[in-house]
């Protein structure tokens, strides 16, 4: 699956008691929609993961977001 990020974009994830907070400038949630939207048009059980390592702020938690038919 090929993602595409907005330039600039900045995205930090956070577990906070029984949430997880999705924190973004612009440029990260327009990526963010673009990734999901991208998703959508994928088969069922196909998912991307984001870490501190791969494309959120330092200090994130990972984040694992899986298209599943319901």
């Amino acid at each position: 699956m090929d993602l595409t990020w907005e330039g600039g974009f900045a995205i930090r994830v956070r577990h906070e008691r029984d949430a997880v907070v999705v924190s973004a400038n612009r440029e990260g949630l327009v990526s963010l929609a673009r990734h999901l939207q991208t998703l959508a048009d994928e088969p069922s059980k196909s998912h991307f993961h984001l870490d501190e390592h791969n494309s959120l702020e330092d200090g994130s938690c990972e984040l694992i977001i899986e298209k599943v038919e319901m």
